[in-house]
């Protein structure tokens, strides 16, 4: 039974995780119906999004390659180094690259300065049905009144400080970390769609880097109860095979939402996703009001 409860929530994170309906709090809600109701816990919920994020490294892996070329190269460049082609300081890609890193600073600070928190206290079913009802207002009011008129070779120092800050937002579940970059993105004036690509490529280093961390805790203290990754200490809780296939589906699902959401994004708004987060997070109040649930 672990391993099909492992498998569900691997499917919940491919799905949710680039859609702005928060996959952490979708995995949160989730873990209501796995067996004694338990919450699967932050410590799973970072490893498996590894597999999401591989999924993005798949999918732009060009993007990535050209973006990671640049930022070199205009390092050691414009050190004067004998033999390598100058990337100018004003390049897209190059500046691209210094933008994912400064906009990766305030979730890393943040992840640090609360992680007792993050751990604990903010995954609460009563916060997570109140953000998902007020970040999908927000969202709703940021795609209505948002210009859509940028690219991403529009992105400014500014705007890329804005986008980490509000990345650093999904640190608390039912925020969404795409529905906070993308909202911001749209306040600032950018299109769905390159709002919603510059949100995949700067999730890159928080993610991978809060899953890696993670991970390396689980194998440097597998017996420790603040992990939510079994072992023969704690039997009750998923097993480290049960977490791998998990993560690999949560890849092959995130494989097919990004081209699809990508797809949708050139015609349709962010309305439907408005509407079911806002209709969750009521449930979750009503039921979390009448007792049905314990937060």
């Amino acid at each position: 039974m672990r391993l099909v409860e492992a498998l569900v929530l691997g499917l919940v994170q491919g799905l949710t995780e680039f859609i702005p309906v928060s996959s952490s709090a979708h995995l949160r809600i989730a873990g209501l119906f796995l067996q004694g109701g338990k919450d699967p816990g932050a410590a799973f919920t970072a490893i498996i999004q590894l597999g999401t994020e591989l999924a993005v490294l798949v999918y732009f892996w060009r993007d990535i390659v050209r973006i990671v070329r640049a930022f070199v190269l205009g390092l050691l460049g414009s050190k004067g180094a004998n033999g390598l082609p100058r990337v100018a300081r004003s390049d897209p890609d190059y500046r691209l690259g210094w933008l994912i890193i400064i906009g990766s600073v305030p979730i890393v600070l943040l992840g640090l300065a609360f992680q007792k928190m993050i751990e604990t206290t903010f995954r609460s079913l009563w916060i997570v049905a109140i953000d998902l009802i007020v970040f999908g207002v927000l969202l709703g009011i940021a795609d209505r009144i948002g210009r859509k008129r940028k690219t991403v070779d529009d992105l400014t120092t500014r705007d890329g400080v804005i986008y980490g800050l509000a990345q650093a937002l999904a640190l608390v579940p039912g925020v969404s970390r795409s529905g906070g970059t993308i909202g911001a993105g749209l306040l600032l004036g950018y299109t769905r769609e390159a709002a919603a690509r510059y949100s995949f490529l700067l999730a890159l280093p928080a993610v991978f880097g809060s899953g890696l961390y993670e991970l390396f805790k689980v194998v440097k203290d597998p017996c420790s109860t603040a992990n939510a990754v079994a072992n023969s200490c704690t039997p009750e809780l998923f097993t480290a095979g049960d977490t791998l296939a998990a993560t690999v589906v949560a890849f092959l699902v995130g494989l097919v939402v990004i081209r699809f959401f990508l797809r949708y994004l050139s015609r349709g708004s962010f309305m439907p996703f408005v509407a079911y987060r806002v209709v969750l997070g009521l449930l979750l109040v009503g039921l979390l009001g009448a007792g049905v649930i314990q937060p």
